[in-house]
């Protein structure tokens, strides 16, 4: 029987599937239009149709991973808050997908399309996730409105993504996370 053709949203869902399999299994350096076309049992016109090119696929695959993986945590209190996304970060970041983002992010030497794809998906680097954390501890009367800033809010995993990339690191320690709730961003945002 032959299989009906797929259009529209579930053939994008279908390339996009296949694309994050691919990351999973070669990461984005074994990425490759013509595998991604294979296993998601389409062309590479439709692929392109879609996506300029490898690394907005490579990006967008990306996303659908660690999409189900963003969870706002509600502790009660903003050091709980923080420390929970902190070590929520942590554990993505030394999990498979972790390695998946190192690879992207070592790839944008020779590839200067994906600097710009990743500006362009991720461009406000999580920092509704941190507002929506400080929104609450202002309603909470632990800051004051004036931290609701982007440059601040997002301090806290700026400084944990920092530990990875000048370290070589694959997992931060507790006793850092700590360190950088407690002795930097607290401090920072109770100030503002």
């Amino acid at each position: 029987m032959a299989q009906t053709r797929r259009r529209g949203a579930e053939l994008e869902e279908a390339i996009l599937r296949a694309a994050a399999g691919e990351l999973a299994e070669s990461g984005y350096p074994g990425v490759t239009m013509d595998r991604v076309a294979q296993r998601a049992g389409t062309n590479k016109n439709a692929i392109y149709r879609r996506w300029p090119n490898r690394a907005a696929l490579g990006i967008a695959a990306y996303q659908l991973l660690v999409k189900d993986n963003t969870r706002v945590p509600d502790t009660g209190e903003l050091r709980g808050d923080v420390l929970a996304t902190l070590r929520h970060a942590n554990e993505q970041l030394s999990s498979p997908n972790g390695d998946i983002l190192r690879g992207l992010l070592a790839s944008m030497q020779e590839e200067p399309e994906l600097l710009a794809a990743l500006h362009e998906r991720m461009a406000d680097g999580g920092a509704e996730l941190w507002l929506t954390i400080l929104r609450r501890a202002v309603g909470r009367g632990e800051v004051a409105e004036t931290a609701l800033r982007p440059r601040i809010a997002t301090v806290a995993i700026v400084l944990l993504r920092n530990e990875y990339v000048t370290r070589g690191i694959t997992s931060v320690s507790d006793e850092v996370i700590v360190e950088i709730v407690d002795d930097v961003y607290l401090p920072l945002v109770r100030a503002s």
